[in-house]
């Protein structure tokens, strides 16, 4: 049972930024509640890298032992639901959950991550955070050498190519429709030996998550041991929207450098703000924000 339903601040979603937020706050003795529904966007991926003193990690075993240590602050507290709405109210904001209890608090963290939006490709899913992957620094040394494929087009693809091709020489894009690359790209791919594949994909066979072969439009199967994919995403939560939280032309929460929205007394980190998608990176910011709003809170009070 939560003891109180009036806090200093109210942290939406609990996984490595919210916490890294938590701790922050807990440390200066802020009375804080995380909200969160347990199921984290990379619950799929088996292992996390590039996160020094995790390197190799699962995710699972991050947040678990994040969770602990947050627990051992008393001034903080855990609802384990989903935050359905927000506004504002004499005390600062309330938000009320689908469990149907409400909570106010001064200042509100949004930590809430991003949702991926799916290719409606058979088995993309299924894969998505094992074989297929969205980052390089995340997942690329792992695949290194391996026979890998970039699902993109235009720039993105372009850019990813960039980055990949220092880990492997078997790349190839699969722009999943026709491509969009300009002379001087096609020259590029041709330079450093890139096929390009426009044929529409119809299905990824795979054991388990595990990448065996893109099935084509056209009957065509392509070996591959790794998908990168650069895929569109929507916000995980509208309630900063609701707000009137602005969001930049690529669909982030708008921050600034202490990672306050354009509502004032709201705050995002992780990746709903940032497009660095990485545990370090998520961890990074919701230090900043919980130092951030403590700092605001003090001179509030002060």
């Amino acid at each position: 049972m939560i003891p109180q339903r009036h806090f200093d601040v109210i942290i939406i979603g609990g996984s490595y930024a919210g916490l890294s937020a938590a701790m922050s706050l807990g440390r200066s003795l802020r009375n804080v509640l995380v909200i969160d529904s347990g199921l984290p966007c990379n619950r799929q991926t088996p292992h996390s890298h590039n996160f020094i003193t995790h390197d190799g990690s699962t995710p699972q075993e991050i947040a678990r032992r994040a969770k602990l240590q947050v627990e051992l602050y008393s001034t903080i507290e855990f609802e384990n639901d989903v935050a359905v709405s927000g506004s504002k109210s004499a005390h600062g904001f309330s938000v009320s959950t689908s469990g149907g209890k409400t909570f106010e608090a001064e200042k509100l963290i949004f930590a809430t991550g991003i949702r991926d939006v799916m290719p409606d490709i058979a088995g993309f899913e299924a894969c998505w955070g094992i074989t297929v992957v969205h980052c390089p620094y995340c997942h690329g040394y792992e695949f290194r050498g391996r026979k890998t494929g970039i699902f993109a087009n235009g720039d993105m693809a372009m850019h990813l190519a960039q980055l990949v091709g220092n880990l492997t020489r078997d790349l190839t894009i699969f722009t999943h429709g026709q491509a969009s690359f300009t002379d001087q790209q096609r020259e590029k791919l041709a330079i450093h030996h890139i096929p390009v594949i426009d044929t529409k994909l119809s299905a990824v066979d795979h054991d388990k998550g595990h990448l065996r072969q893109l099935i084509l439009s056209d009957g065509r199967a392509v070996e591959l041991d790794a998908l990168y994919a650069k895929l569109p995403f929507v916000q995980h939560s509208d309630i900063p929207a609701a707000l009137g939280c602005e969001l930049t032309e690529q669909g982030y929460i708008k921050v600034d450098m202490l990672q306050r929205t354009t509502v004032t007394g709201v705050y995002a980190c992780g990746d709903n703000a940032s497009a660095m998608r990485a545990v370090a990176n998520a961890v990074s910011t919701g230090n900043m924000t919980g130092a951030a709003v403590n700092r605001e809170l003090a001179e509030e009070r002060f």
